[in-house]
């Protein structure tokens, strides 16, 4: 773990165990260099411990890369806690990770992620200050969604010289809170979608809503289409899945969407553009920092409509420099944070 935690220029990890309510929970602080760690609470079934802190580790480099591009005052940071099969008392269990949380002294603020929602996060705020996205300061998916639906039309753009997206067929691959969220987005917007989500229920709903074409998990990476739209937890872009793509380009709001960097660069031989995950879907994270800062509606809208312009900017500099756009975007957001 010290090996990861230093190829990720982590900064610390922390565990925490509540026997009386079966937490066990991980926190991992990457950067405070621009400001305090910010990072949402995942609430997931892991393998092991060791995937559980992985994840972590991973999520909380993303987060801070994320929060340097989007040009937040944040570090970046993650929190997982591990999700066994019965809970006897969730609110119990959220509490007492809000006492974790609170150990940490402001250098990690928690907000709502994969598993979690806003009524967890008044659990958290029953033991701690250091929490947004209650059911008072509201649930970041919908600006979430809306960032990402602008970086796709930035992407469309950028692959298929127009931002139109009416008649594109996109594939969304996971409807969650923000998968479901823009696809209603797309739909708006005149696209053909293509859904696929483990729940059936979301997959019906999305049919009989959205007029989408269902297709099955496994079956949706290798379906035709101009824009594969990742949208679920966890890695699904790895040397395999990659060459079984049939897209233009790939744009969602999924964070680690790549297992390495070279996954990258094979996306960049086969012609296929890549929208860095932590540049497309930063919607989120601006929402519940600027919120948690106080900030009013329209300084929140203002940043988010700087999305596009920035994957705009980091789409020039890979064309220009003939590298992925996953490389460039390390390298701006490294060169914000590292100098």
């Amino acid at each position: 773990m010290f090996a990861l935690m230093q190829s990720t220029r982590t900064q610390s990890l922390h565990l925490f165990i509540d026997p009386p309510t079966g937490l066990k929970a991980v926190v991992a602080i990457h950067s405070q260099q621009l400001g305090p760690a910010m990072g949402g609470c995942r609430y997931l079934p892991y393998a092991d411990d060791e995937s559980a802190m992985t994840d972590a580790i991973r999520l909380a480099q993303g987060m801070s890369y994320k929060a340097a591009l989007a040009g937040l005052p944040m570090g970046g940071g993650k929190a997982v806690i591990v999700r066994n099969p019965h809970v006897e008392n969730r609110a119990a269990l959220f509490e007492a990770f809000g006492r974790f949380v609170d150990t940490l002294q402001g250098r990690f603020i928690t907000a709502v992620d994969s598993g979690t929602s806003t009524l967890d996060m008044d659990c958290i705020a029953q033991a701690t200050p250091y929490v947004t996205s209650t059911t008072a300061s509201g649930d970041p998916s919908p600006h979430a969604a809306l960032g990402v639906f602008a970086g796709i039309r930035a992407t469309s753009m950028a692959r298929l010289g127009s931002d139109n997206l009416e008649g594109l067929r996109v594939a969304v691959q996971g409807l969650g809170n923000v998968g479901y969220a823009l696809a209603e987005q797309l739909h708006a917007a005149g696209a053909e979608l293509l859904v696929s989500d483990l729940d059936a229920g979301k997959v019906r709903l999305a049919v009989e809503q959205l007029n989408a074409h269902p297709v099955a998990h496994e079956a949706l990476l290798s379906t035709p289409c101009d824009i594969f739209a990742p949208c679920g937890v966890g890695p699904v872009l790895n040397g395999q899945s990659v060459m079984q793509l049939r897209c233009a380009a790939v744009a969602g709001s999924a964070n680690n969407q790549l297992t390495t960097l070279q996954v990258a660069d094979q996306l960049e031989n086969r012609g296929i553009l890549y929208a860095p995950d932590y540049v497309i879907n930063a919607g989120g994270l601006i929402y519940v920092a600027l919120t948690h800062r106080g900030e009013g509606l329209g300084t929140i809208t203002a940043h988010l409509a700087r999305i596009p312009s920035r994957l705009t900017e980091v789409f020039a500099h890979a064309q220009a420099e003939k590298r992925s756009p996953a490389r460039v975007a390390q390298m701006l957001a490294e060169r914000l944070l590292y100098g």
